[in-house]
């Protein structure tokens, strides 16, 4: 009788990683690779450079597992870790524009079907600052105390960076829409 293969629990990940088994260290790494690829390449807008983040933070997140809490799932602690390595990858990048008073934010109603390759292309072509707020609180559901945290910036800017980043993503798709 042949056993499928069977994936390992959230400890039994942890505990292998930690004893330097090959295989929990692989299982780790298929298992979370591509979700934290894309995040990093959200928040870089660069293929090679979102490559770079990955085995940067999975490097990271492998030294510092004997330090995980388990007060996460293992998942959000290294989306974590890979967050805040694209974040410093690109921190000397970001122009954020200056503060200005602007109206409550509500969600985007974009009242129409959106092609999701072209949305997909409107918010990399976001400016940096205006894109990796808006990934981190849209996408992500960071809060913008968490954003303001990571990025080292205050709470009003990153309100400010999300709210010309919808602006931006509404003119962008309304060109799409009026095609």
């Amino acid at each position: 009788m042949v056993h499928a293969k069977t994936r390992m629990t959230e400890d039994e990940l942890i505990e292998g990683c930690l004893s330097n088994d090959r295989r929990a260290q692989k299982e780790l790494y298929d298992r979370y690779s591509r979700a934290m690829y894309t995040v990093a390449y959200r928040i870089t807008n660069d293929f090679d450079l979102a490559n770079d983040v990955l085995q940067e933070a999975f490097l990271k997140a492998f030294r510092a597992l004997p330090g995980f809490r388990r007060e996460s799932t293992l998942g959000a602690w290294i989306k974590t870790i890979v967050l805040r390595t694209a974040l410093s990858k690109v921190k000397r990048r970001p122009r954020f524009e200056p503060l200005e008073q602007h109206p409550d934010e509500d969600a985007i109603d974009w009242g129409h079907q959106i092609d999701i390759d072209y949305l997909e292309r409107a918010i990399q072509a976001l400016p940096e600052g205006y894109r990796m707020v808006f990934v981190l609180i849209e996408v992500e559901g960071y809060s913008h105390k968490e954003v303001a945290d990571l990025m080292g910036i205050s709470v009003g800017t990153s309100k400010s960076q999300l709210f010309y980043a919808k602006k931006r993503l509404r003119q962008a798709l309304e060109k799409f829409l009026d095609r």
